[in-house]
Formats: structure tokens, sequence, C-alpha cells
């Protein structure tokens, strides 16, 4: 999937179906005279149902699409035929896609599983036909129900990626260049920041044709949860990750203020977030020689309280023991 095919932002304006009329209808045939009210229901309006599609990853197919409209109820006819319903329209979606109210920023509901259905906009109900109000006193009603209105709502799907690792780190840390190596991922790849603009799924192929998936998001910086750089747009994503990889390039200034700056932005942001198993891996490990490495490490065994590791992408070192790691974090 190339960048410019991920959306994960959507806005859309659905409307269901009005309900039919119910018929006024009065029975009439050969020698009979007066056959009484004989007038059918009208037909539900068409709901738009929002469908859980795990075979989706993206928003995509909704780009281009900015209305959606089920179908009307069709109205009652004579011999208490009852109108057909209007046709339902179904809205297919990723899973982990949160559908919001667009003037309201209300969740709605969230789609988490696949095949599950939630009504968004509900069609509206036949009127009865004038057959259901005779009665003793009034042998031959020549009313009936209109159907009910329709139903619109204007409504955002965004999108929060379902993977077992993301991906953390500041801009140009060399997230996009391990996914890169660790799957069959081709991200764009540069020397410069925000290189990364939308994430990038992979497929990490483990031992026993075995697999998990990581995510690359764009690169934090101080001051994302509250909107700045790219802010709010990439740390959504973080939250459904199982798992949290930070990335600290081996030449940053300070890597444990590098980590407590990443940390804090996810906390700020949504506390639950810390809760979540966290790994560090310190990546361009190859710039070190190995006196350096020590030295290294024995300053961040004092300082970090979470587990790390020494990684190189482009060297390809320490990324079996990374595979092994993440995979024992994401069983056990």
């Amino acid at each position: 999937m190339t960048e410019g095919n991920f959306v994960d932002y959507v806005k859309i304006h659905l409307t269901s179906g009005n309900g039919g009329k119910g018929s006024t209808h009065l029975h009439r045939e050969k020698y009979v005279a007066k056959g009484g009210p004989d007038g059918g229901d009208g037909g539900r309006g068409g709901h738009v149902i929002i469908r859980g599609n795990d075979n989706l990853w993206t928003l995509f197919h909704l780009k281009f699409k900015r209305h959606l409209r089920a179908g009307h109820g069709e109205h009652g006819s004579s011999g208490r035929s009852t109108g057909a319903d209007g046709e339902d329209v179904y809205l297919d979606v990723p899973l982990g896609t949160v559908i919001r109210d667009t003037e309201t920023n209300e969740v709605i509901f969230e789609i988490t599983y696949n095949g599950e259905e939630r009504i968004i906009c509900e069609g509206g109900m036949g009127g009865r036909g004038n057959w259901h109000f005779k009665s003793a006193t009034n042998q031959t009603p020549r009313y009936a129900q209109p159907g009910t209105p329709l139903e619109e709502k204007h409504v955002t799907l965004e999108l929060k990626l379902l993977a077992d690792v993301g991906l953390v780190g500041f801009p140009n840390a060399g997230k996009s260049t391990l996914l890169s190596v660790i799957t069959s991922a081709k991200p764009k790849i540069a020397d410069y920041e925000f290189t990364t603009l939308k994430p990038n799924l992979g497929i990490v192929e483990y031992r026993d044709f075995q697999t998990f998936v990581m995510a690359d998001i764009p690169g934090i910086i101080e001051g994302a949860a509250e909107g700045k750089g790219l802010g709010y747009y990439f740390l959504r994503h973080i939250e459904r990750n199982s798992t949290l990889l930070f990335l600290i390039p081996a030449d940053a200034e300070d890597i444990t203020k590098q980590y407590e700056i990443l940390l804090d932005e996810l906390r700020r942001y949504n506390p639950e977030m810390l809760d979540k198993d966290r790994l560090i891996a310190i990546s361009k490990c190859d710039m070190l020689d190995d006196e350096l490495q020590a030295e290294l490490k024995v300053e961040l065994d004092e300082k970090l309280g979470v587990d790390y590791m020494f990684i190189s992408a482009v060297a390809q070192q320490g990324i079996t023991e990374l595979k092994d790691k993440l995979w024992k974090m994401l069983n056990v």
C-alpha cells in the first residue's frame, strides 16, 4: 500500500430512507358494493448500517464518497398488500474504526470485530393502512398513517490502527528503516524529518511461520499532545497497539531525556497508554564501538527503568534478538 492510499480520516453524510405511506383503499369488486377498507401498510425505509471488515486496512474506498443514501419504503396498496422495505445500505470499514458525530465530536460507537454490524441511521417506519382503523362505529375509515421520516447524520470515520507493535520515536529516528528491514513493507525513507506522514503497516515473519503486525507511526515532537506537529493525527494510532517499541538513535544527545519526553507526550494524550508493555531499541548502534556501547550500557542501567537493547537496521545487528523479545512480550 502506497502512502497516498492510506486514508484514516473521512467525513461523510448519511441518510436513511423514508417509511412508506399506508393505503386508504376500499375493497371493490363485482357483487361486493361495500367491501370495506383493505389498505396495506407502508414498507420500512432502508437503514444505513456500518459493518466491520477485516479485509480492509484503510478508509481509502470512502475517500471520494461524500454522501450515502438508503432506499425509501414503498407505499401500501390494496388487498392489505404491504409495501416493500427500502434497500439497506452497508458501509464496510476496517476494524478499529471510530464513528463520531461531526457536529458534536462525540463518539457514537466503535467497530472492533469482523462482521460487527451497527445501524447508524434507522429507516423510517412504514405507516399503517386504513384496515387497521376500522371499528364498529367507523367501518370505512378513509385515512391511514404516513410513514415516519428518514434520519440523516454527518459523521466522521476515524481509523485507529490495530497492530501488535507500534514504533514510537522522534522524527528521523530510523523507524521506517527498521520496518523495511524487519518486514516486507516499503515505506518512504529519506534523511529529513517527517519523511513518514502516514502510518505504515508491516507483517513481521517469525519462526514456524508465525507472524505479528508492526506499525510505523509518524514521528513525535515535544508538544504533540497539544496538537503540535502532526499531533493527534498519529497519537490515536498508538492507542490500539498492545506493545510499544521506543526507537531512540544511539547518537542522541540524551537517550534518557528523549525517552522521558516521548513517554510524557503519551501520558498527556492518554494516561492509559502507559499501561502497555514497553521496550526501548537503541538504533544505529553500528556507530558505536564496543567501548562506547559498554559505557552507554552502564549509564542506561542506572537511569532507565525499562528493558532496552542495541540494534542496527542497516547493519542487521540485533534484529533477530529484537524479534525474539517482541514475540515473548506479545505472548506472555
